[in-house]
């Protein structure tokens, strides 16, 4: 495909490799007639003198006779070789350029010729009457005038060059449209003037090379691989535009003839016709073949449109019909001749057939599918606009015609669908769907309308057709139509004059509703109000804005209220706003505080009640009434903003309490070194003792806060108001709830202390004989458990309950001479779940205590140690006279034991207590050293005992020798 960015490039490749090809042709010449080809060489012997004498001489004239005849055999030569050449191509340039070359060889010889030594020779050779001489002669003649020729045909053909070159190198076919005329007036002129191409064996292979290079630049450019998936119009533009090049070229040779006939003074073009246009005629034919198809497809695709699936609802049958019509160019895409060539014209012809072939059988199908879908129209109106573009669209004739003879199933198609839109209408008389916010009254007239209109647009487009309604059948759906406008006019006029009557009996009395009314759900302690304009009220003025948007007069009432929509609009924003600031303000309220402020939210009810009894709609002072409201619900904000900042000070001051750690425990003194138990819940006590302080100090400072909050309430600050009472009532309970809380939470992580894996006293394992105790023992450890059980509990002794009433702490009460503040104590101590939980702790501290009791009795194996008296087993032993043997035996066994003990693991971990059992091991290897001891003075003693008696009997051998 040709693009006019590659046209410019080819053009200045084109234009530079004619200027390159000028210049070297220009340079050529000029050398060729310098020096030639083809140089005469000149005799060696002198000619210095008259030609008369020369001619005398034999030598001389011998020498130029065979310097003649060379010169004659290589001007015959170079003659022969220059008549033997044929243009270098099939293009009329390639005849330019052999008539150029021709021209400067040629020129060469002659210009030699001229050459005044040449001149010499010659008139030499005719002095002395050589025979060689009239052969040279006859041979420059013919160089004569086969020069003359040359040298014409080349001046000629120059006229002719910038023609042939927009031909062959032009960047499009307008180039060579605008070329072909000019260049047959210049051929006319060459035929009238040249001397030799007046003829027709020159000018007929001149035109014929002019025909071929057309042709060739109607067949590079037109390419069916590729001409069928070009935009459409592009590729019908360049056929069209080879098919006028190749006609212009035949049109222009008959108007140059026959201007020639014309003038009665010219020689007649006769040329062989079949030479010149039989090639062009038949790419005009495959031209007009090429552009043909295209059409089809193009009327085709203007046929198998939108418009056609929209109607005939089928768009799956449309799209097998282009798929059809897609097809039709496949044979074009793949052939395998060249359909430019005459010898393949059968091929193409029989391509031809086959195409108009198909193009039938996809007619009569697309013929056969709207004669069905005309019978099922989807739209009686889309049909009709697809019938009337066709009228101004190109497309198939027999098709176009098929189209033009449905107006009768159009017409069927609308009847049904009055009928459909009758039906529509019927079935929702009483209950129309609406448009998104539209008011119902007004809603069902838009429906009601929306449907006529459906019908009416419809029956106007018809009325654009004279000949559509103008037959028994249009007349028929004609009255069809008038019947159901009918009806649907008087159901817009019925429901317009209801609305217009109910509208006038009810707006004034809407018009004075109050501006506030009680929400259903109200109590005496909340009042909650709403704000009071009627729905109704709301729906007549949307209704009185559609109904004037319809055309129908409206109410004055009606009209005058929905002129002041704006300002009633604003109105009710400012009450919500307000009641919506108000009920926002008393969610934040509890109970007490609701209580508390009632003289307050009374005294705000009847800033209300203004707009709950006496104003209402038609009143003028709605604006000042709402900046009434305002002006004491912010009063009444900042009253409850101090309060709610007091309560949040409270609060705080009870979080502290409620998250204290009663059970503080000390860290570990020198690595595994921990406490003992006394010390450990001396601790204990120690640091509860400090927290407990702090906690009263915060609790002290509540009274205080109330007080504030009486004086901002009640103006007094004696902390016993009568109108604070139940909210001193809810603050003594939520303390209550706290302490509570912090027994709770505080015993729970005590208990989970005592079950975790981490020892935090220890205790003692120590040889009591008989028996293995801990110290300190069990009983003690429960105590000082269950005591600090107790101190915790007792920490709410030292918050001192307030008297009824007040937020005043009570005086300490005398009970049998004893003086003692009344506090929280009896009242939590007394709480299931704290008692719950201290005896879950004792329970766990008492099993503790007795799997550890059962895991140092197991040192019980060595008791043998501390029960067997030591004298005793040793006279027993001394009395046997035991051997050395059991006296080693008895020593390993002690030794044994006293070094098996110190393999024993010396510390016991288990849940928050660590046993400590080095006191034990010490014990027991202190008691397996002692019978070591004990067995080696009796060895001692048994040994020396033998030595005295063996020195004794020693001796009296000797004395009775």
């Amino acid at each position: 495909k040709e693009q006019p960015v590659e046209y410019c490039n080819i053009h200045m490749r084109n234009k530079s490799q004619m200027n390159r090809q000028k210049f070297l042709s220009v340079t050529q010449q000029t050398i060729q007639q310098t020096e030639g080809d083809t140089k005469l060489e000149m005799p060696t012997i002198n000619l210095d003198g008259e030609v008369t004498v020369l001619a005398t001489v034999p030598e001389v004239v011998e020498a130029l006779e065979s310097c003649a005849m060379t010169w004659q055999k290589l001007i015959s030569t170079a003659l022969e070789e220059q008549l033997k050449k044929v243009p270098q191509g099939n293009g009329p340039l390639a005849e330019v350029d052999l008539w150029r070359e021709r021209n400067s060889t040629l020129s060469a010889l002659t210009e030699q010729i001229k050459l005044p030594e040449v001149q010499k020779v010659l008139e030499i050779l005719q002095e002395a009457e050589s025979e060689h001489s009239g052969d040279l002669q006859i041979v420059l003649s013919d160089l004569r005038k086969h020069h003359v020729e040359a040298l014409d045909n080349v001046k000629f053909l120059s006229t002719l060059e910038r023609h042939l070159k927009n031909l062959t190198y032009g960047t499009g076919f307008n180039v060579v449209l605008d070329t072909i005329p000019s260049l047959m007036n210049a051929l006319r002129m060459v035929w009238l003037i040249s001397r030799h191409y007046n003829k027709d064996e020159r000018m007929v292979p001149l035109m014929e090379r002019i025909a071929w290079e057309i042709s060739t630049r109607v067949y590079k450019v037109v390419d069916l691989h590729t001409l069928f998936k070009e935009d459409r119009a592009a590729a019908k533009k360049k056929i069209a535009e080879a098919k006028s090049t190749l006609e212009e070229w035949k049109k222009c040779y008959f108007v140059v003839r026959a201007q020639i006939e014309a003038s009665g003074r010219e020689q007649h073009w006769e040329f062989d016709r079949k030479c010149l246009f039989e090639k062009t005629d038949y790419m005009t034919s495959v031209c007009q073949d090429l552009y043909d198809i295209l059409q089809v497809i193009e009327e085709f695709y203007n046929i198998f449109g939108p418009e056609l699936k929209a109607v005939t609802g089928d768009p799956k049958r449309v799209d097998d019909l282009l798929r059809g019509v897609n097809g039709l160019i496949s044979p074009m895409e793949e052939l395998t001749f060249d359909p430019f060539s005459i010898k393949s014209a059968h091929d193409w012809k029989l391509i031809m057939e086959e195409f108009r072939e198909e193009v039938s059988v996809i007619e009569e199908e697309t013929k056969n599918f709207i004669d069905e879908s005309f019978k099922t129209l989807r739209s009686a109106e889309a049909a009709l606009d697809m019938l009337l573009n066709f009228k101004h669209i190109r497309s198939r004739e027999t098709i176009n015609k098929q189209m033009m003879m449905k107006f009768n199933d159009i017409l069927d198609q609308y009847c049904k669908e009055v009928k459909n839109v009758k039906q529509i209408f019927v079935q929702n008389l009483k209950d129309p769907p609406l448009y998104k916010n539209h008011p119902p009254v007004a809603g069902a007239i838009y429906w009601s309308r929306s449907l006529f209109y459906r019908i009416k647009h419809t029956i106007i487009r018809f009325q654009e057709v004279e000949e559509l309604l103008a037959g028994e059948r249009g007349k028929e759906v004609k009255q069809i139509y008038l019947q159901v406008a009918k009806r649907m006019k008087e159901y817009e006029d019925q429901k317009y004059n209801q609305w217009r009557d109910g509208t006038e009996q009810m707006l004034p009395l809407l018009l004075k509703n109050t501006l506030l009314t009680e929400e259903p759900v109200t109590t005496k302690k909340n009042v909650r109000f709403i704000v009071n304009f009627s729905p109704i009220l709301q729906e007549i003025i949307i209704e009185t804005k559609y109904m004037e948007q319809l055309g129908f007069p409206v109410p004055e009432i009606a009209r005058y209220v929905a002129l002041q929509e704006e300002k009633y609009l604003r109105y009710t924003n400012r009450l919500k706003n307000m009641l919506d600031h108000y009920h926002k303000l008393m969610g934040t309220l509890n109970e007490a505080e609701t209580k508390l402020l009632d003289d307050h939210i009374q005294e705000l009810w009847r800033v209300f009640k203004s707009g709950h009894r006496r104003l209402n709609w038609n009143s003028l002072g709605i604006g000042d009434f709402i900046v009434r409201c305002m002006r004491a619900i912010r009063k009444f904000e900042s009253l409850v903003h101090q309060i709610h900042n007091h309560s949040e000070d409270i609060s705080n001051k009870l979080l502290f309490i409620e998250s204290t750690n009663l059970f503080k425990f000390p860290l570990s003194k020198n690595g595994d070194e921990l406490p003992e138990a006394k010390e450990f819940f001396e601790y204990v006590k120690c640091e509860r003792a400090k927290d407990v302080a702090h906690m009263v100090r915060k609790y002290s400072a509540i009274p205080q806060l109330l007080i504030k909050v009486e004086g901002r309430v009640a103006n007094t600050n004696s902390g016993k108001s009568p109108k604070l009472t139940s909210y001193y009532a809810y603050w003594e309970n939520r303390i209550y709830q706290v302490l509570t809380q912090l027994i709770v939470k505080n015993l729970q992580a005590f208990n989970a202390a005592v079950l975790a894996n981490v020892p935090l006293f220890q205790t003692e394992a120590i040889l009591s004989i008989p028996e293995i105790i801990l110290q300190p023992n069990a009983s003690e450890i429960d105590k000082m458990t269950v005591q600090c059980i107790r101190d915790c509990v007792e920490v709410t002794k030292h918050f001192v309950r307030w008297m009824h009433g007040t937020c005043l702490e009570c005086p300490p009460q005398h009970v049998d001479e004893d003086e003692s503040a009344f506090s929280f104590y009896s009242d939590v101590s007394q709480n299931p779940l704290i008692i719950e939980q201290a005896v879950l702790i004792t329970q766990n501290v008492h099993k503790l205590m007795a799997s550890l009791s059962k895991y140092s009795n197991q040192w019980k194996r060595y008791h043998l140690l501390w029960k067997l008296d030591k004298g005793t087993v040793m006279e027993r032993l001394a009395a046997e006279k035991p051997t050395c043997i059991t006296f080693d035996e008895e020593l390993q066994f002690y030794m044994k034991v006293a070094q098996e003990v110190t393999q024993q693991p010396l510390i016991k971990d288990e849940q928050f207590i660590r046993l400590q059992l080095s006191p034990l091991a010490y014990t027991v290897q202190e008691n397996a050293k002692g019978w070591v001891i004990s067995l080696g003075k009796l060895l001692n003693e048994s040994a020396r005992e033998e030595l005295f008696s063996l020195q004794e009997e020693i001796q009296v051998g000797i004395f009775s020798l």
